[in-house]
C-alpha cells in the first residue's frame, strides 16, 4: 500500500517503522527538519516538510496516489483537517487521532465520516479500557479479548511455586488433558520464542496465553496467581488517560487522584465527581505516606513523564501495594520496566500501532494487538472461502515459522487451535506471529 503519516514526533514515526517493515511505501510529512533528516539518513523512508493541513502539502506527498491517510499529530484538529483534505484530494482511506472523547460517539462518527473521515482512533481511552480490563482480572500482566471475549489473550508471570514450574508443555497436557487455554509465546531473558511441546516452563516466565472464558480461572491457579480485590486505587497524573480513567471506575471504587499542577486540579474537580484529587507531587514519599499508600490496592502512574511513572510503582512496590501499572511511552524502557517488577506497561505508540495496522493488511483482520515489550502482534484473521487455511485441519497446515494459532472463534464459541481442529470459512482464526511471519501468515487467508 501507499501510505501517507503525518506526525510531529515519535508516534509517528514508529507507526512509519513498523509499517514499512511490512514492505509498504510509507511517506511521512512533519515539520521538524531535524527529525526528518534523521529518518532521511537512517531509513528508506520518503519525507515531506510541512504543515499537513497546506495542500500544496499534501500535493507534494501524493496524496491522491495515496490508499491510507494516517494523521497522527497531537493537536486533533490538525489531524481532522489533514484527514477530510486528504480525502477530497484523493486519498482512499483516512485515519485521524483525536483526544475529546465526545467525538467517538455514534452521531458523532457519522459526521466525521461524512467529512471524508474513514476512521478515529483515541490512544487515551484505549490505554483507560485496558487499565480497567487489567484492574478486573488482576492476575494478568496485559490483556486482549478476541470477538467479544470469546477468546482472550492473557500475559501471565509465572510464580516460582506454580504447579507447571520445570514442567514440558507435554507434560503439563497429559496432567491436565482438558485445559481451555494455549500457550503461545514465552518471554524469557529477553527473548521470545514460539513454544514446542518439548520445551519446558520455568519460574518468572511471561507467558502469553489464548484462552477460553471458562479456562481463566484455571489459567491463573496452575500459574500461581492469587486474584487481588481492587477496592483503593492511586492514580499518578490528571491528564487524558488519568481523567478518563478516573472518570470510568469512580462509581465502584475509591479513588485517589494526584495531580502537580494546580489549574488542572481544578479543572478535574469539574469533571469527577466521587474522586479525591490531590494536589501535590507523588514523587514525594512522605506525601503518599499521609495519604495511605500501604492501604492502597492499585497504583496507576500516567503522567506525561515516563520516569516518573516508573519511579512512583517502584516506590508503590516497596510500601506493599499489589498492582502497579505504569505509561511508559519510551519503548526502550519496557522490558527492563516489566523485570524490576512493574505489573504492567502501557504505552500510547503500541495503542495506535495496534488499531492503524489492522487497515494495512491484505487479508481481513478484526482485531490486531501490538504486545509491549517483544516485538510481536496478535492478530485476529477471518478464514476466506477457498483460503489456504480451509483446506487442511492445522495440524498439516505450512505454518510460518514465528508464527502460531492460538485458537478459533466460530459463531458465538471459541475454540483452542488443537492438531486435529479443522478451520472453516468465515471462522475468526487468532495468530500470534512475529514481525518476519506476518506477510506469511496474511497469504494464507486470501
Amino acid at each position: 500500500m501507499n501510505i501517507i503519516i503525518a506526525g510531529d514526533g515519535e508516534v509517528g514515526l514508529y507507526l512509519a517503522q513498523e509499517l514499512a517493515n511490512e514492505n509498504h511505501d510509507i511517506t511521512i510529512i512533519d515539520q521538524h527538519e531535524d527529525l526528518l533528516k534523521m529518518v532521511e539518513s537512517h531509513t528508506d523512508l520518503m519525507t515531506v516538510m510541512g504543515n499537513p493541513t497546506c495542500i500544496s502539502v499534501l500535493k507534494n506527498a501524493n496524496v491522491s496516489k495515496a490508499d491510507l491517510l494516517i494523521s497522527v499529530v497531537h493537536n486533533e484538529n490538525i489531524n481532522l483537517v489533514t484527514a477530510m483534505l486528504g480525502k477530497q484530494l484523493g486519498a482512499k482511506s483516512t485515519i485521524a487521532r483525536i483526544n475529546n472523547l465526545e467525538n467517538l460517539s455514534k452521531e458523532n462518527l457519522q459526521i466525521f465520516k461524512n467529512l471524508g473521515i474513514d476512521s478515529l482512533v483515541c490512544p487515551e481511552d484505549i490505554a483507560a479500557q485496558e487499565i480497567i480490563s487489567l484492574l478486573k482480572q488482576t492476575a494478568a500482566t496485559e490483556i486482549f479479548d478476541f470477538s467479544d471475549g470469546k477468546l482472550s489473550l492473557f500475559l501471565i508471570k509465572i510464580e516460582e511455586n506454580a504447579p507447571v514450574v520445570n514442567k514440558t508443555l507435554n507434560q503439563i497436557a497429559e496432567e491436565y488433558p482438558k485445559l481451555q487455554f494455549r500457550s503461545v509465546a514465552i518471554h524469557r531473558n529477553s527473548e521470545t520464542i514460539i513454544p514446542k511441546g518439548d520445551d519446558i516452563v520455568k519460574a518468572n516466565d511471561l507467558s502469553y496465553v489464548i484462552c477460553k472464558p471458562n479456562g481463566i480461572n484455571e489459567l491463573f491457579k496452575l500459574s500461581g496467581k492469587v486474584p487481588i480485590e481492587i477496592n483503593n486505587v492511586m492514580i499518578i497524573g490528571g491528564g487524558r488517560v488519568g481523567r478518563t480513567t478516573a472518570k470510568k471506575l469512580e462509581k465502584d471504587l475509591n479513588i485517589k487522584l494526584f495531580e502537580i499542577d494546580k489549574g488542572k486540579c481544578i479543572s478535574l474537580s469539574d469533571s469527577l465527581d466521587e474522586t479525591l484529587i490531590i494536589n501535590g507531587d507523588a514523587r514525594d514519599i512522605q506525601l503518599l505516606i499521609d495519604e495511605d499508600i500501604k492501604g492502597i490496592d492499585a497504583f496507576i502512574a500516567v503522567t506525561d513523564n515516563s520516569e516518573t511513572n516508573i519511579l512512583t510503582c517502584l516506590h508503590a512496590r516497596k510500601y506493599g501495594v499489589k498492582r502497579t501499572i505504569a505509561l511508559v511511552e519510551n519503548l526502550d524502557y519496557i522490558d527492563i520496566s516489566q523485570n524490576i517488577g512493574i505489573d504492567t506497561i502501557i504505552n500510547k505508540k503500541l495503542i495506535t500501532a495496534s488499531y492503524i495496522v489492522q487497515f494495512t493488511m491484505g487479508a481481513e483482520v478484526t482485531s490486531i494487538k501490538c504486545l509491549s515489550g517483544i516485538d510481536a502482534e496478535v492478530m485476529e484473521f477471518v478464514a476466506k472461502s477457498n483460503s489456504q487455511v480451509t483446506k487442511k485441519p492445522i495440524s498439516k497446515l505450512k505454518i510460518p515459522k514465528g508464527a502460531i494459532i492460538g485458537g478459533i472463534v466460530r459463531g458465538k464459541k471459541g475454540f483452542i487451535a488443537i492438531g486435529d481442529l479443522q478451520i472453516m470459512e468465515n471462522d475468526k482464526v487468532v495468530i500470534f506471529t512475529l514481525p518476519e511471519a506476518i506477510h506469511k501468515i496474511g497469504k494464507l487467508f486470501n
